[in-house]
């Protein structure tokens, strides 16, 4: 079997481990948010610039987030897992229900 074509079930989990990823990467878009926004209710800089760092931070979150996860197609699935494998977005121990042959293509594609 190629190890980039996976069974319905393999398919099955590696949408289940993206989504997980995605979440992380949302959740981690709204800390920093967050961090700007507690910063302007400390007073730390004022509404224009607080206005400009809440839109830069969304914005370039955004970004990230389209050119990951925008083409999630089945030929992509392994790329997409890599990616948040080598930013620690997911750990090495969410791809235990992968065969080797498939953790090892997706060590190899995430570079660690």
């Amino acid at each position: 079997m190629n190890a980039l074509q996976l069974s319905k079930s393999q398919k099955r989990i590696v949408r289940q481990i993206i989504e997980t990823g995605l979440q992380r990467e949302y959740e981690a878009g709204i800390k920093k948010l967050d961090k700007i926004i507690s910063g302007w209710k400390r007073k730390e800089t004022d509404n224009r610039d607080a206005y400009m760092k809440l839109y830069k931070s969304l914005t370039n979150h955004d970004k990230h987030i389209a050119r990951r996860y925008n083409r999630m197609t089945g030929s992509w699935y392994l790329h997409i897992i890599a990616a948040q494998l080598a930013d620690k977005v997911i750990a090495v121990e969410e791809l235990n229900d992968f065969p080797e042959d498939i953790r090892q293509k997706i060590y190899l594609l995430s570079g660690i």
